[in-house]
Parts: C-alpha cells; sequence; structure tokens
C-alpha cells in the first residue's frame, strides 16, 4: 500500500529527467529531495569535480529555513556534526572589545556555521552514483523535438523534461522565465583569506577568540570568521563613491595594490587589523548585487522550467537571507513536484513561484535595509545585532 500511494504522488515526474543546473548548496539540496521521492535527477555544475574549492565565507543555516530542507533532506544531524557554532565578538576601531556573545548549550544548533566544501560533500555524500556531472558548464537550453536541448560547453548535448535553473545570480539560463537583469545596490566587498592565521596574523586571531569579529567605523565594516576549514576568511564592506559605475579606481587585479588600498583604508585602526591585511594571501572582490522581484515572471514558457536560489532572487549578503532562502525554494517545489496536490508539473511550479516571491521579497527588503544601514557613517554592529 505504502509503495502505491507513493508512487501515485510522485506521478508528476513519472518517467521524466529533471536537469538540474547548477550543483551548489541549492541545486544539490533540490536534487536530493527529488531523489527520496523516486524522481530521475541529473545535476550539471562546472566545477571540474567535487574537490574544487568553492571560496566564500562560512554559511548558516536558520532554523526555519535552511535547517529545515536539511530535516526533509535527512540530513539536519549530519549538518550539525559537521558545522561549527560560533559566537560573536564586536570591537572598536582600536581592538577593544566592546561585546562579546559565546555559544551556549541552548543556542549551539540555531545557526551554526559550516563551510561551503563540507556542505557541498555532505550533500554529495546523499545522491546516488553518477547523480551529478563534473566539468559541465551549461552554455543554453533550446526545445527540440519536445524536450529541453541542454549545450554543454565542449560536450554532446543532453536533454531533459524539466528544467530548475540553479546556477547562480550571474545565470544566462534563465531568460525563459524572465527579462528581469541583476542590479548593483551601491556597495562592494573585498573579501580576503589568510592561511594558517594561528601564525600569519596571530594577534587577530587570539583578537577573534574563537568567534567571529566584527568591528565598523566611519562606514568601513569588516567581518571576519578564524575557522573557515584551515582559512580565516573576512569581507571588508564598503560603498562605492559616488560617481562612477566600475571599481576601477584601484587596480584590483594586483593583491598588492589591494593590500595598499585597504591599509590607507584601515589608516588610524589598531595594528592588529593592518596584520590581517598584510598576511592575506587571497583577495576578492565582490559586487552586491539583487535581482529584482518586481515583475511578473512569463508565463508562455515552452516547456517546465523554473528558477531557484540566486538564479531567482539574488540579494545582497546582508541579512544571512540568501542561501537560507534558495533552500526554501528547494523544499516548497520539491513537495509541490512529488506530493500529489498539483495536476499538472505547470500547476505545481506556479504555485512554488507564487510562495518564492513573498517570502524572497521579504528577505530582500531585510537585506536592503540592513545594507543601507550598514553604509551609514554612523552604524554599529550592536545595532545590526539588536544588542
Amino acid at each position: 500500500m505504502t509503495l502505491c500511494i507513493l508512487k501515485y504522488k510522485n506521478m508528476l515526474l513519472e518517467n521524466k529527467k529533471v536537469a538540474i543546473i547548477g550543483g551548489g548548496p541549492v541545486g544539490l539540496t533540490m536534487a536530493r529531495l527529488l531523489q527520496q521521492k523516486g524522481s530521475h535527477v541529473a545535476v550539471y555544475e562546472r566545477d571540474s569535480n567535487p574537490l574544487s574549492r568553492i571560496w566564500g565565507g562560512t554559511l548558516d543555516l536558520h532554523k526555519h529555513s535552511g535547517q529545515k530542507a536539511m530535516k526533509m533532506a535527512g540530513l539536519l544531524e549530519e549538518y550539525y556534526r559537521v558545522a561549527l557554532p560560533m559566537g560573536i565578538n564586536v570591537t572598536d576601531k582600536n581592538g577593544t572589545i566592546i561585546y562579546s556573545k559565546t555559544p551556549t548549550t541552548e543556542n549551539k544548533f540555531e545557526n551554526p556555521e559550516i563551510n561551503r566544501n563540507d556542505l557541498r560533500k555532505l550533500l554529495i555524500g546523499s545522491l546516488k552514483p553518477e547523480t551529478v556531472f563534473w566539468d559541465n558548464k551549461i552554455l543554453e537550453v533550446k526545445v527540440y523535438n519536445g524536450k529541453w536541448l541542454l549545450h554543454v560547453e565542449d560536450k554532446p548535448y543532453t536533454t531533459a523534461d524539466v528544467v530548475i535553473v540553479a546556477n547562480g545570480g550571474m545565470s544566462k539560463i534563465r531568460r525563459y522565465v524572465t527579462d528581469a537583469e541583476p542590479e548593483e545596490t551601491g556597495t562592494y566587498i573585498i573579501q580576503g583569506d589568510v592561511d594558517n592565521p594561528e601564525i600569519n596574523c596571530s594577534e587577530f586571531y587570539k583578537l577573534c577568540n574563537g568567534n567571529r569579529l566584527m568591528c565598523a567605523d566611519n562606514g568601513t565594516l569588516i567581518v571576519a570568521n578564524p575557522y573557515n576549514n584551515g582559512v580565516l576568511t573576512y569581507g571588508i564592506i564598503l560603498r562605492k563613491p559616488e560617481g562612477y559605475q566600475n571599481i576601477n579606481h584601484v587596480n584590483f587585479g594586483s593583491p598588492n595594490n589591494i593590500r595598499r588600498f585597504l591599509t590607507e583604508k584601515f589608516h588610524g585602526w589598531n595594528q592588529t587589523f593592518r596584520e590581517l591585511i598584510n598576511a592575506t594571501t587571497f583577495y576578492a572582490v565582490l559586487h552586491t548585487r539583487k535581482l529584482p522581484l518586481d515583475q511578473p515572471w512569463k508565463n508562455n514558457r515552452p516547456l517546465p522550467i523554473t528558477l531557484i536560489g540566486d538564479a531567482a532572487h539574488l540579494m545582497p549578503p546582508f541579512a544571512g537571507q540568501g542561501v537560507n532562502s534558495g533552500l526554501m525554494d528547494a523544499l516548497i517545489l520539491s513537495d509541490n513536484l512529488t506530493d500529489g496536490k498539483f495536476e499538472t508539473i505547470e500547476a505545481a511550479v506556479s504555485d512554488y513561484e507564487e510562495q518564492m516571491f513573498n517570502y524572497a521579497a521579504e528577505a530582500q527588503k531585510a537585506s536592503s535595509e540592513n545594507e543601507m544601514e550598514m553604509r551609514s557613517p554612523n552604524f554599529s554592529f550592536q545595532k545590526l545585532l539588536h544588542l
């Protein structure tokens, strides 16, 4: 009886192939949730292999969104095992701690931090062999003989019945769904990595004391995490100067020039912060962007296709909502496609998109409000953290 019910509930995707474009946390979670219900899923990821390092800060999954998806995927306990509960140290520019909070037994699972590669490893381990096709960059999709034809760079074409686009905020595949384009928000982030921080920036590492460190002064903000799989990762949040479109007043192609630029920015700050900058081994410059959700998506799609994650609702990373909203996308869409409530795939997708527009718009709003607050010369992390 149980097997019959499961088969009935998954009738929408019976004998259909679902292609997920993008092997980030949202795409892989989507694959896991669909495979649990017996769906035929293939994930196409441009990274060369599962060990390719994903640069970026750690991720924290929230109780009522990201963790909810992990629970449905049967991976919540594994997430708790791998993730690291972390506290917060807020300092002033002199390196004086003005607020500190450490995890407790009661709150340690609220939103522990997980390295991006560790999360990918966890998710890949939950999938059937040969679900993810590595070194497969999808250049375009088009309709051919009643199916989606996926053009893979330097490889043969492949086909699918349903396409789920999860390849990030700068996706080129979403034209079948929306004409919206990402917009810059006026902020940029210089991200840095320090290898062996306990040796190479020992004073800053001690100042963190095992917690994330946050500091703001006159519109310059820094957020650092000393534990990112052996690397200390930090982001410096800056407002773009008025009157120019691109960040070209500094040659960001040169680490030495970035270092000089940041050293000038941190003039007057404690030497500990300059030690951090001088020890940095890797830099990346991120323009903060958002994908507007103020226009309806196209309803004349030739075959089932939709967007999840940043491809659907890219937002500034200032409320911790990006990946969590994306995991909610995967949870709702996978449920709609497999729970037997909808008569067509199109109806299941439409219902998901209607829900997504509501919670993603709220998340974007919170992110944007935090961004505007953070760009104020009088900003303090105490206010953001409601301390």
